[in-house]
């Protein structure tokens, strides 16, 4: 072989060896950079500027626990990424203060929070993160979403000065707030539909909370002074009797009396340039004080002898500014601290923004995730109620008017409201369909005149009172009808699942579906589509009187108004393909009178009746089991039985039209 043929050999080996060494490297490079994109949670796509959450390996975190220096973790490779991006604070996301051995299960002391330079590109702060081999897990910090919600104060003269009987309570804006009883007056709402509320009244005749349960509003600021609202909110005891500015409780927080402002880390605050009164208003439905002679009534607000359920106030909006992520889930650990049971939601993100549930769990690794099952998980040591296992995350399904719920209301775990108006109908605004779960009254103001007796009626700040509409005011219904079925199961004995409670109000509704044809006009001149909302506002109308009855054990037979139905009554016994006759069965004149029945007869196993009032009334029905006849004397037969059932009678029940009877729905019984 010539000298030129070596030369050339030669050559080719050494250029084989320098790609192949390329190859390596690129491939290590690749991989490297695979590896930190994985640990990217979420996108900088609307992130807050000069934050980002980290999760860190167990060595780091327990390492990080013992720290000097804010800044400094004493881990030169983590600490040098801090020094890169001037960070200014590196703290941990979660309290250990409290509960602090099962919030290490759940890996919550592994989360950090690292604050720097507003003018530090985010993506690349990431990416340094990332890189740092302690840490797990990188997430963007992304801002609350601001309710745009405008409330219209109400002038006193509309409040009536005569009352009716018929009000249970003496709260003088009661009238005012069809949401609870909607009587179909034409002036609140055009197409006003009778019934088309939560079916309050006959609920409040069983129970009207409790003060030992606790509501969480996670929202602006609640004003804890409200003349309306003070009595219902819970004083954390060692901070009101202790000294201004010191942790009196020692559990991490300062001058938290009434809940804790997460946005400016200090008290609870309602007045600041921006604040809308909203976290005010959402608490009102919840439970504002009722029977006090003042203002408006809360769901569980009460009978005026110091029973209502109790509020705190977990602030993440504050003025014109909201709370990152970090803060947020610090709020609703603070919610379960605290001992809430319901936590309540008129907030979230754009609807679509997250697409799905995995992009928002990002495979359950969040750190608002983290906190939500914190918040969910019941712990037998330190139970919040003894009649409830666990804790029930309600959401408020967002305003974008899309046919998917906004997350995190959109989640499989939490309950998401959507919103329906006077007449019974899906709101303009309201999202709907995918993630939905659930309906109730949001209000909304009415077509072409913009006039707003059909919004919702609660209170705001500095002891005054508004008109608001959105799913941000159906939410707290749900939230207080919940604490409502807390309540009533605790006077009876009853231990509920979260499981039993979410199925409890999810089945306990009246069908929308049949009202949905044609076209609905807005305030703006647009129209909706009816047809496109059925099937797609949750289960249906949420129903307190019914969830009352799914908590008892009760069975409900749904009634149409000022319709002839035809009950076949042994589909409510047993599987519903029991065959028994019924025996006739008396009724009081109250029943008869509260929910206009004018005829009431048996014809076999058949009950027919009409209604002419909507309402709801306790009825026993008695019926032969076996047989025809019941036995005794010369007869043999069967034995006489009897049942309890409530009758609901609401606007919108469908009748088959071949035998009369009502058209059940997936989960009415």
């Amino acid at each position: 072989m010539n000298k030129t043929k070596l030369f050339l050999l030669a050559l080719m080996a050494i250029g084989f060896i320098a790609c192949a060494t390329d190859t390596v490297d690129e491939g290590k490079a690749l991989s490297s950079e695979t590896a930190v994109a994985k640990k990217l949670l979420n996108t900088s796509m609307g992130a807050m500027q000069g934050e980002m959450i980290i999760y860190v390996d167990e060595a780091t975190a327990d390492h990080l626990a013992g720290a000097v220096e804010a800044t400094r973790s004493g881990l030169t490779e983590l600490d040098a990424v801090a020094e890169e991006l001037s960070a200014t604070d590196l703290r941990p996301v979660f309290n250990l203060k409290v509960n602090g051995e099962r919030k290490r299960e759940l890996g919550m002391h592994r989360w950090y929070v690292m604050n720097f330079s507003e003018d530090a590109n985010l993506d690349i702060a990431a990416k340094r993160l990332a890189e740092v081999k302690a840490v797990e897990r990188v997430q963007f910090s992304k801002q609350v979403v601001r309710p745009t919600a405008v409330p219209t104060e109400i002038d006193p003269s509309e409040i009536a000065q005569t009352r009716s009987e018929e009000y249970p309570f003496d709260d003088p804006m009661l009238p005012l707030q069809w949401h609870y009883r909607n009587l179909g007056n034409e002036s609140t709402f055009p197409g006003a539909k009778a019934g088309a509320d939560i079916n309050a009244f006959p609920a409040w005749e069983l129970t009207t909370g409790r003060p030992d349960i606790i509501v969480a509003v996670v929202d602006e600021g609640v004003c804890y002074t409200h003349v309306d609202l003070k009595d219902n909110m819970l004083a954390n005891e060692a901070e009101l009797n202790g000294e201004e500015g010191v942790d009196d409780d020692g559990n991490g927080y300062v001058d938290d009396i009434y809940g804790y402002n997460f946005v400016h880390n200090g008290r609870v605050t309602w007045n600041r340039n921006g604040d809308s009164g909203h976290g005010t208003h959402v608490a009102g439905t919840v439970a504002a004080v009722n029977n006090n002679g003042i203002g408006v009534a809360g769901v569980a607000g009460g009978s005026g002898n110091g029973d209502g359920v109790k509020m705190i106030s977990c602030q993440i909006i504050s003025g014109s500014t909201a709370a990152g992520t970090s803060a947020t889930a610090a709020a609703v650990e603070y919610a379960k601290d605290r001992g809430a049971c319901i936590l309540q939601n008129s907030w979230g993100f754009p609807a679509g923004d997250i697409q799905n549930d995995a992009m928002f769990e990002s495979g359950s690794t969040s750190v608002e995730k983290t906190a939500f099952t914190y918040f969910m998980q019941h712990d037998p040591e330190n139970p919040r109620h003894p009649n409830l296992e666990g804790g029930i995350v309600i959401f408020a399904a967002g305003n974008d008017g899309k046919p998917v719920a906004g997350y995190p209301a959109a989640y499989n775990e939490y309950i998401a409201v959507t919103a329906i108006g006077a007449d019974g109908l899906p709101t303009y605004y309201t999202c709907y369909d995918r993630g939905c779960n659930v309906a109730a009254p949001g209000g909304e103001l009415a077509p072409y005149t913009g006039a707003d007796p059909g919004c919702v009626v609660s209170t705001i700040p500095n002891d005054k009172y508004a008109r608001m509409q959105g799913t941000s005011m159906a939410c707290p219904h749900v939230s207080g009808i919940a604490a409502l079925a807390v309540a009533y199961a605790a006077d009876h004995g009853i231990v509920l699942t979260l499981k039993e409670l979410q199925d409890i109000i999810l089945s306990s509704v009246n069908d929308l579906s049949a009202s949905l044809t044609g076209f609905k006009t807005n305030y703006e001149g647009g129209t909706l589509n009816l047809a496109s909302y059925k099937g797609k506002m949750g289960t249906g109308l949420i129903d307190a009187y019914r969830v009352l009855m799914a908590t008892r054990g009760t069975k409900c037979i749904p009634l149409p108004l000022n319709e002839q139905a035809i009950i076949d009554v042994s589909y409510y016994l047993g599987d519903g393909n029991i065959s028994v006759k019924m025996l006739e069965s008396e009724i009081g004149e109250d029943v008869r009178e509260k929910l206009g029945i004018t005829d009431f007869k048996f014809m076999g196993s058949k009950l027919i009746i009409t209604c002419t009032k909507p309402g709801s009334a306790l009825v026993t029905l008695k019926y032969v089991a076996g047989g025809s006849f019941v036995g005794g004397g010369q007869i043999t037969g069967g034995i006489e039985a009897e049942q309890e059932f409530a009758l609901v009678v609401r606007p919108g029940v469908a009748l088959d039209e071949g035998t009369g009877a009502p058209i059940v729905p997936g989960g009415w019984l």
